[in-house]
């Protein structure tokens, strides 16, 4: 059992809701890259999700965007990132899943990609640009290297594509509560839950929702229906905020306890 697998079991012998907690690597730069990945570990996130950089973030919305930017200039790139997982994966107890274009994979080469995160710590996989119909070199190739590939479902996704992410898939289906890019929102999209009630109808994986999660009531309206809620842009926008402050830390700790309620 993966690591992911046993984290979504406990989630449902303890019926509680999910969190997954989204960053982008090297922002602000590598070393508090690192110990926010550990903080997010101890303030009780359920699987830490790990933007790698990338110049042209297409379906991100203007705070991650800016947040890749920061990194991309300080020179992060997917190697520096696999090195910061290796050295922080002996800290924390939480499965880590890397969000990445398909740009940078390519780039560094499948099949060292696919060892290289292997052998760093990685547990899942998941690149926002890969259209299914061409998924499955990449997918045979992480899933040959014990990682767990991760598929997007969005609103417009027909019955019979959500079938084949959920048989593609492994870990969670990620759900796109909304058309358009990243952000916090104030209130949920409605169509959220209806996109979750077709996805149970065509495969078992649990479901993890985001695109606008931003506030304690979200995440426990997330898990009326799905086994987890995302966080991104509001985590990313505490990051931004206090740049380099020397409470940087503490403040993405606090932020993501207030969002688990504790």
């Amino acid at each position: 059992m993966s690591r992911l697998d046993s984290v979504f079991a406990a989630l449902r012998r303890e019926r509680r809701t999910g969190l997954v907690t989204y960053v982008t690597a090297g922002d602000p730069d590598l070393d508090r890259s690192r110990a926010i990945l550990v903080a997010l570990d101890r303030a009780g996130a359920d699987v830490l999700e790990i933007g790698v950089p990338f110049s042209d973030p297409v379906a991100d919305g203007p705070v991650i965007q800016r947040a890749a930017d920061r990194a991309v200039r300080n020179g992060t790139t997917l190697s520096n990132v696999l090195e910061m997982v290796t050295a922080v994966r002996a800290q924390v107890r939480t499965p880590i899943v890397l969000f990445s274009y398909a740009n940078p994979i390519l780039r560094l080469g499948l099949d060292r990609f696919a060892q290289r995160a292997s052998d760093a710590g990685v547990d899942g996989v998941l690149v926002l640009d890969l259209p299914l119909e061409e998924a499955e070199p990449l997918r045979d190739t992480i899933v040959n290297a014990g990682l767990d590939p991760i598929f997007l479902v969005a609103p417009t996704t027909s019955p019979e594509r959500i079938r084949k992410a959920g048989a593609l898939g492994r870990g969670f289906l990620y759900a796109i509560s909304r058309l358009g890019v990243t952000g916090a929102r104030a209130t949920l999209d409605e169509g959220g839950r209806a996109l979750v009630e077709r996805i149970r109808a065509e495969s078992d994986l649990p479901v993890a929702v985001g695109f606008g999660i931003s506030h304690p009531d979200h995440v426990r309206e997330v898990g009326r229906w799905a086994e987890a809620a995302v966080v991104g842009s509001s985590l990313v926008g505490v990051i931004e905020h206090h740049g380099a402050a020397p409470d940087l830390v503490e403040a993405v700790e606090q932020h993501v306890r207030w969002l688990r309620d504790r």
